[in-house]
């Protein structure tokens, strides 16, 4: 699958929306902010995966994080 997001796309994010599965999202991750989409949530923590899955570094590699390490909800652009 290609990313649903190009390298240098300008995004907007809120923190203030509750994160759901299938939602895209701002992470923080070895003090660097990523966008990942999350495939799995609970009560703790979220399993989030990049789109392009062959390419991307995410829970697959590093595990599930903390619910705080979502910063935001992508809402534009829609994806």
């Amino acid at each position: 699958m290609v990313p649903a997001l190009q390298p240098g796309r300008l995004v907007i994010g809120v923190s203030f929306l509750a994160p759901k599965a299938g939602d895209v999202v701002v992470v923080a991750h070895n003090n660097k902010e990523k966008i990942k989409r999350i495939k799995t949530i609970d009560e703790h923590e979220v399993f989030v995966v990049g789109d392009a899955q062959d390419a991307s570094t995410d829970s697959r590699h590093f595990g599930a994080l903390t619910r705080h390490a979502v910063l935001a909800k992508i809402i534009w652009p829609r994806v």
